[in-house]
């Protein structure tokens, strides 16, 4: 299966320089790695630049203007730019467990996208991974919040891991879904713009076009580098947009990856 790493980002070159760092131990690498950017200064450039010239991985830069958060956007102007079948969504703060791509390819299922979980760092163990340039987490790391979700077992995770259909919990931080999919629904919408929701209203038109939600568990980890919170100030209209979506049986978002396909 050819998969394609997407990982959003802005003004956070460190943590985005670490994560890459952990694409490259990969058990399996995914064929493209695609930078969407959601209008990160110079730094950030050079630094891709470097790892383009440098790294084993095949990195595309996709970059927009910085108007504010507009995550949508950003994700499906990469999505769009991807050749492959497959698409993996994370964002430029996560460290990823050597097994990461290799464990999503072994779920990865027709009619099907997974959602994935999220082990938290405290803000001590991530300055102290940032300046070691650390990329070795595990269960028993120091600095982790929710250790449970640390645990890497493929025999739990084939106990624990199940499809079921809601909305809670959804996260683009670790999600995977198959191209065609996002494409059928028009990718996230653009009408989404500061911190919030887009996600999920995605998700509920994958939902009402029939592709169902794996959750998995014990698989397919992650390591999230503490950060500030973002700004909450657009909730109240995105979750409008939800609403609509939920409300409406909405499949299709009329503004949405087919601008850029």
């Amino acid at each position: 299966m050819r998969v394609s790493l997407i990982i959003t980002t802005y003004n956070r070159v460190n943590a985005l320089s670490l994560v890459l760092r952990s694409v490259e131990y990969q058990t399996v690498l995914p064929k493209e790695v695609i930078i969407a950017d959601d209008g990160s200064g110079s730094d950030t450039k050079e630094a891709i630049s470097v790892f383009q010239k440098t790294s084993n991985l095949n990195i595309i830069h996709s970059w927009q203007k910085d108007k504010g958060f507009r995550a949508a956007k950003s994700r499906n102007k990469a999505i769009a730019k991807s050749k492959d079948d497959y698409i993996i969504l994370i964002d430029g703060d996560m460290v990823l467990h050597p097994k990461f791509i290799e464990d999503h390819i072994s779920h990865a299922e027709p009619g099907y996208f997974v959602q994935g979980t999220r082990v938290l760092l405290t803000q001590s163990a991530t300055q102290d991974a940032l300046v070691k340039m650390k990329t070795n987490f595990s269960f028993s790391s120091s600095g982790i919040q929710n250790r449970k979700n640390a645990i890497h077992s493929n025999f739990l995770s084939r106990l624990f891991s199940k499809k079921k259909n809601y909305l809670r919990g959804i996260k683009t931080c670790n999600m995977a879904f198959f191209k065609q999919d996002c494409i059928n629904i028009n990718g996230f919408n653009n009408d989404f713009e500061g911190w919030g929701r887009e996600d999920s209203e995605f998700v509920v038109r994958l939902l009402n076009s029939g592709i169902h939600r794996k959750n998995l568990r014990f698989s397919a980890i992650q390591f999230h580098l503490w950060h500030n919170e973002n700004t909450r100030a657009s909730l109240q209209q995105n979750d409008i947009l939800l609403q609509n979506a939920i409300d409406n049986n909405i499949k299709w978002c009329d503004n949405g990856i087919d601008r850029y396909l």
